[in-house]
């Protein structure tokens, strides 16, 4: 069927499955303009433990595609990007042993700081992997899970991460791509292979894990018959991690800053430089590309600070400025900073704080966190006064933005695109059909244009009381629970 006539190319697919939801965009390869959508919740546990069957996963893909209509069987190509991490574990038939273990799941604290000991300490980790490994990636989940469950990883014939589970549903092959791989703990940045003395340090079979395509790369065709809406025939794309679909959907140049504002908060840039923080505070991944995307990540966000939001009963948006408190959201662990037992916690509270002052306290130390990596992110020759581009579902909150204007003291530009997730592997996937690099696809639909608010003088007040209050409370946000 060819395209309806309002397009100007070959329409293409791009998924962003995230934590809690998957949304589908049918997007004209040639304008970039999204000429249909859908999107279908995620269920995800609560609590220490954050799971999602991947079944779940692939019924929201299906029910999304369902909702762009005759718009996704034209479509010639698909690409999807995928929340990082998770861990996935497949029986012989392809059916998940167990729900699969997501990003946020810190219940592998206790793995993370003994493969830190038995394998030489963070320097070795970050010169080996590119970042020095925490709770979120992969490698401490299977640690946890062989562990804690030996049964299950007995029973386990592939390990994949959510979006290659998706993937190998589409075509029946296990792929995955360098970005996402660099995520899991087990691959050698260096060498851009899976490290089999890690593996063999956590018992997982190499054999396990999926083939990894090279950019640009087709994976294979979908072969699914009546569950999608999706011709004969329709090429699939690699596919990547969510935050590098948004790098390739913002058409990232070397340098330029990014700051999302999701469920978790996260600073990254493409650099030309293979990264390897030992302070833990920068992961070095990989790109989709051939480049590197250094990334620092919180796991509190968006999330967290709308929780204080309705315990204030307060909307979002009603910030109030003054007072003194420190608010720091540390409602499901930490990641930046490596605090995964820690919790939320108050200080400064005066009998004339009020709620609107204390729920900007949480949007300060959201902001606090991400800001405190961006330095450690940018390669040394970046320009320190360019705009950040500020994306995400915070990114066009009247809160969000002042905050991170006032704490940044830069320039702060809102693209006006959308689904950037999906729009990167959208991007990846008209790559496939023109063999153009997926960022300069991006750049051509012009994804990253937007308003550019202009700087505001920088709160260091702020800034340096919040540093305090972290320093300060460090040994008792670090405590573990009893029991550990």
């Amino acid at each position: 069927m060819s395209p309806a006539p309002s397009t100007q190319g070959p329409l293409v697919v791009g998924v962003d499955s995230s934590t809690q939801s998957t949304k589908a965009l049918v997007v004209d390869a040639a304008t970039g303009r999204v000429m249909a959508s859908g999107q279908a919740p995620h269920h995800v546990t609560t609590g220490e433990a954050r799971e999602s069957d991947p079944q779940d996963w692939w019924e929201a893909l299906c029910a999304a595609l369902r909702q762009c209509g005759p718009a996704a069987r034209e479509s010639a190509a698909v690409s999807i990007s995928g929340q990082q991490h998770g861990l996935v574990t497949l029986d012989k038939s392809g059916r998940p042993v167990r729900p699969a273990l997501l990003w946020n799941d810190m219940r592998s604290a206790a793995q993370a700081r003994s493969l830190l000991e038995r394998f030489g300490g963070p320097k070795e980790w970050a010169d080996r992997v590119g970042s020095v490994p925490g709770p979120s990636f992969t490698v401490t989940k299977w640690a946890w899970l062989v562990e804690h469950e030996p049964a299950a990883a007995r029973s386990t014939a592939a390990v994949r991460l959510p979006h290659d589970y998706l993937t190998e549903r589409l075509t029946g092959l296990g792929t995955t791509d360098r970005s996402d791989a660099s995520g899991t703990g087990w691959w050698a940045s260096a060498s851009e292979t899976y490290d089999e003395e890690i593996l063999g340090m956590v018992g997982l079979d190499p054999t396990l894990l999926p083939r990894v395509a090279r950019p640009g790369e087709v994976v294979g065709t979908v072969h699914v018959g009546d569950e999608l809406p999706f011709s004969k025939g329709t090429l699939v794309a690699p596919g990547t991690g969510d935050n590098a679909a948004a790098a390739l959907g913002l058409g990232l140049r070397p340098g330029t800053p990014v700051l999302s504002l999701g469920t978790s908060g996260t600073v990254y840039a493409v650099s030309r430089h293979r990264p390897a923080d030992p302070t833990g505070t920068v992961a070095g991944f990989a790109d989709a590309r051939d480049a590197w995307l250094p990334l620092a990540c919180t796991l509190n966000c968006t999330l967290a600070v709308d929780r204080m939001a309705a315990l204030l009963s307060l909307d979002r948006e009603a910030v109030a400025p003054g007072g003194a408190v420190t608010l720091l959201p540390y409602l499901d662990g930490e990641r930046t900073p490596n605090l995964p037992h820690s919790t939320g916690m108050v200080h400064g509270l005066r009998h004339d704080t009020t709620p609107g002052q204390l729920l900007q306290a949480a949007y300060d130390g959201a902001v606090h966190s991400l800001l405190g990596a961006l330095d450690l992110v940018l390669d040394t020759d970046a320009d320190r006064s360019s705009p950040l581009l500020l994306i995400g579902g915070g990114a066009r909150g009247t809160a969000w933005q002042h905050t991170v204007r006032r704490l940044s003291g830069r320039p702060v530009q809102v693209p006006k695109a959308q689904e950037l997730v999906a729009l990167g592997a959208a991007a990846q996937a008209a790559g496939l059909l023109t063999g153009e690099d997926p960022s300069a696809i991006a750049r051509r639909w012009g994804t990253a244009q937007g308003p550019v608010l202009d700087p505001t003088e920088r709160d260091d007040e702020t800034l340096t009381r919040i540093s305090g209050v972290l320093s300060d409370a460090a040994p008792l946000l670090d405590r573990a629970p009893r029991g550990e």
